[in-house]
């Protein structure tokens, strides 16, 4: 593919290639919803050797490495990989799995490094936002793929996250004393004593039919006359 130089950012873009962009992916979300789906994983369709991952994970952090054999022993071999990243679709309860070699530090309960993400279909109502942005940063919403994340160092806190996610949600904890509870409850499961909200999930998860693609807007002068020119485009490129 030949990279040209001289566009840089969005402002060089030259207006038929912003059209084109535009233009195409508009007609694969048509498709996509044609075909009564909402998203694609197509990475699920691969496997990564045992020999492959060995040699990606043979520099990574200790921790990580942990992670990455701890989820083969129990998921089997990750269906994408690159020097950095190992994914694992569709093993449940998980709908995606990432471990990495990079790291973030995270202080909650206590200062430690975040490598390992897990995924559900989970629809978070808009006004539960707020409250789980103060009960946990890694804690992670997507409205639109309705999807709700955990990034911790284990699978233990990551099913802890999601349970105590689901209860804020639920209105049977506040903010506060999930805080209070993840810590004394981590601490537990890691002492080696009996945690259930570590151990797995503590309610039905869903599965699809949570993503929220949003509604469109009314259109103004310079949206008509965009998406003219988008149906005109299609028309003539034969997607229409």
């Amino acid at each position: 593919m030949t990279v040209d130089q001289t566009e840089r950012g969005p402002a060089d873009i030259e207006a038929r290639k912003r059209l084109a962009v535009l233009a195409n992916a508009t007609a694969d979300a048509t498709a996509l919803m044609e075909r009564g789906q909402h998203e694609t994983a197509k990475g699920a369709q691969t496997t990564v050797p045992p020999e492959e991952v060995v040699e990606i994970i043979g520099t990574w952090p200790e921790a990580a490495r942990m992670g990455v054999q701890q989820m083969v022993l129990q998921y089997g071999q990750p269906n994408e990989a690159t020097p950095t990243k190992l994914l694992w679709f569709d093993r449940a309860p998980w709908k995606r799995i990432q471990v990495t070699s990079d790291q973030v530090v995270h202080k909650f309960p206590t200062p430690h490094a975040d490598f390992l993400t897990q995924y559900i279909d989970y629809e978070v109502p808009p006004d539960k936002f707020g409250e789980l942005g103060r009960y946990d940063g890694s804690c992670l919403i997507d409205r639109t793929m309705g999807e709700a994340a955990a990034r911790c160092d284990s699978e233990a806190a990551n099913f802890l996250t999601l349970n105590l996610m689901h209860e804020i949600v639920t209105g049977t904890r506040t903010v506060d004393d999930a805080r209070a509870f993840y810590s004394e409850t981590l601490s537990a499961y890691c002492l080696g004593e009996s945690a259930p909200h570590c151990e797995g999930f503590l309610f039905e998860l869903p599965k699809g039919g949570s993503g929220d693609p949003d509604q469109p807007v009314p259109p103004g002068p310079k949206a008509k006359q965009i998406t003219q020119q988008v149906e005109e485009f299609l028309s003539a490129s034969g997607r229409s």
